[in-house]
């Protein structure tokens, strides 16, 4: 089975505001290396996380894969390992924030073996520093697309 190593950051200005996502992927053994950005006009950290992670099992397209991915969202990573998520599916992700992209996830995540490695953000993680790079500067300069399921999630607020 192939294996991939996956860095993932995301970020929103503000908190909701313009936000973005920055995707190293890295396929080990071989050299490939891919960097993949995207900027949404608003929307939340938490959201750029997740959709990060959930655009780089995406691209794969070999299927299984076994994958390494390397984030500091605890928010993504605690749901997954402490398998909160999948509580959440049998409460069909009542009261929880993203269930768009948490069921967006669960599809692809079964699709490989994925494991995920925390990394603390801000501490010279080469990787981590590059995605949290690209993730910013998405967010300031190619923030033109629009988080639809979130911002009409607030309109209704």
């Amino acid at each position: 089975m192939a294996s991939i190593h996956i860095y993932t950051d995301g970020s929103a200005l503000g908190n909701p505001g313009p936000g973005g996502y920055g995707i190293i992927i890295e396929w080990v053994g071989k050299n490939y290396i891919k960097e993949f950005s995207r900027g949404f006009k608003y929307t939340t950290n938490n959201r750029m996380e997740l959709l990060a992670v959930i655009e780089a099992l995406e691209m794969l397209k070999q299927q299984p894969m076994d994958v390494l991915v390397f984030s500091d969202s605890k928010y993504v990573i605690e749901a997954v390992d402490k398998k909160w998520v999948f509580g959440w599916v049998k409460k069909q992700f009542k009261g929880k924030k993203n269930p768009d992209l948490w069921k967006r996830f669960l599809a692809i995540y079964t699709q490989h073996n994925v494991r995920f490695q925390w990394v603390k953000g801000h501490n010279d993680h080469p990787q981590n520093e590059r995605c949290d790079h690209l993730a910013v500067e998405a967010a300031k300069n190619m923030a033109i697309e629009h988080d639809h399921y979130y911002e009409q999630s607030v309109q209704k607020k």
